[in-house]
């Protein structure tokens, strides 16, 4: 198995800090942050979602590209993909970010659909606006021979591996690739993990996982126990991560397993944890 961790995590370091530590935990790749800052974000100091030393964006993300590259190298990473957020119908945002993970042999930008979903317009509506805008992006896309990558996720209307299918798979799994994130199909989505990747196959091109569990918050006036969503450790969490791994390994999964964990804890505590117990999971699969 290949790992890696997404540089979101990592808001306070520079480029060749999070490389380095990311080798030195045993991972074997790192999946870029490239994002412009929310301007409620601008002057707040270095966070997760805000602003970030290491400073990358569509805009930069070009002249950037070659150390990018020089420094995964020296630090013998691979660039497992590019942690990016553009709409798909956001065009020129689209093109920059292909043009950098070009430039730097990234295979994919992670790029959304033009809406997520609360209820307030009906899916068969957003469906069919996210297919039109989900093929412009990819003909925008493929000259720089990348993917573009549509990630499992609360909030939208691909928070399962059948969902995301079902808009993907009018392209071939040469130009379009699903993030499997099973943390988020906990909460919203859940589909048995060996139906789910069996379903998806090829179209399976990287996995995040992360940790997380519901714990009792009260009851409502009838007695119902309202749940919210706490963050843990992968081994504390839902998930049964050892199937995962038996599952991509059974499926010859040569993409990057990319940890993301948003906990209120030092970055290096958590990505230490996170690799070992992964790590100590791989000798049980057989």
């Amino acid at each position: 198995m290949r790992y890696c961790a997404t540089s979101v995590m990592l808001p306070e370091l520079t480029m060749e800090e999070q490389a380095a530590l990311l080798r030195r935990l045993g991972c074997g790749g790192i999946e870029w942050r490239v994002r412009r800052v929310p301007e409620s974000q601008q002057g707040k100091g270095y966070s997760l979602w805000g602003e970030h030393k290491n400073d990358l964006t569509p805009e930069n993300f070009s002249e950037n590209a070659p150390k990018m590259k020089q420094v995964a190298a020296d630090h013998g990473l691979a660039i497992a993909g590019i942690a990016s957020n553009a709409a798909a119908n956001d065009l020129e945002q689209v093109r920059l970010l292909a043009e950098g993970a070009a430039a730097c042999g990234a295979p994919f930008i992670r790029v959304g659909c033009p809406r997520g979903y609360d209820g307030s317009v009906d899916y068969n509506v957003l469906y069919d606006e996210a297919v039109e805008a989900y093929g412009d992006a990819i003909d925008a896309i493929e000259p720089f021979g990348v993917k573009a990558a549509l990630e499992i996720h609360g909030g939208t209307i691909h928070v399962s591996a059948s969902l995301a299918h079902r808009i993907l798979s009018r392209w071939g799994p040469d130009r379009v690739c699903v993030i499997f994130d099973p943390n988020n199909m906990v909460r919203d989505g859940f589909e048995t993990t060996e139906l789910a990747l069996d379903l998806l196959g090829p179209y399976a091109g990287h996995v995040h996982v992360g940790g997380h569990r519901p714990v009792p918050n009260g009851k409502d006036e009838a007695g119902t126990v309202q749940w919210e969503w706490q963050g843990t450790s992968l081994a504390e969490g839902l998930y049964d991560y050892p199937r995962l791994l038996r599952k991509l390994q059974a499926m010859d999964f040569q993409g990057f397993i990319s940890i993301e964990d948003f906990r209120d804890l030092p970055a290096e505590e958590k990505l230490r944890e996170g690799i070992g117990y992964l790590k100590a999971v791989e000798p049980s699969l057989g």
